[in-house]
């Protein structure tokens, strides 16, 4: 099962998925993946982007500071690399009753970054649900082949999804 709610607006679905993820969590539900934490630093700078790995300790950078007048992707692609492969070792522990990733976005659609553990906790029968913009909906339903479904972009009505999809009430790990 994967879910997928369209998020827009700056930072809305990256707060939106912590906020399910702390609602999963308090329900006893375990979940692994990545939650995008924006780090204000500097008002006239963009923020940073780190990633939190659901059911590790750890939290990634996955930014790079390029500079004040800096244009283009800021995306650490080493960093992402990093956190994809924490979250597989998450999946491979066997403790998941969902996934939740904090964006489909650019690298996915591209074949990278998460697109593979995705699909991995598919085969495995863990639902996953994450978040897409606009511009990268076409390539996610590509890479979803008629198989995902819409969630609304309300904490209530997702974390009900996710209960409803979840393959088991194992205790959660660690937010």
């Amino acid at each position: 099962m994967l879910g997928y709610i369209i998020s827009s607006g700056r930072g809305v679905g990256d707060r939106l998925m912590v906020t399910i993820a702390e609602g999963l969590a308090a329900r006893g539900i375990a979940a692994v993946g990545a939650l995008q934490l924006n780090i204000e630093h500097d008002p006239d700078r963009h923020c940073h982007m780190d990633l939190r790995i659901l059911g590790r300790d750890d939290v990634l950078r996955i930014s790079e500071d390029r500079g004040r007048h800096a244009r283009g992707c800021r995306l650490d692609p080493r960093g992402l690399a990093d956190a994809v492969q924490r979250v597989d070792s998450v999946l491979d522990q066997g403790r998941a009753a969902i996934m939740l990733i904090n964006k489909f976005g650019k690298q996915e659609v591209e074949g990278g970054g998460f697109r593979e553990v995705i699909g991995r906790a598919m085969i495995a029968g863990i639902p996953v649900l994450t978040t897409v913009s606009q511009g990268n909906l076409e390539g996610f339903q590509a890479f979803a082949a008629g198989l995902a479904e819409e969630v609304a972009p309300d904490p209530a009505q997702a974390i009900a999804w996710c209960l409803a999809a979840a393959t088991d009430t194992r205790p959660a790990l660690a937010v």
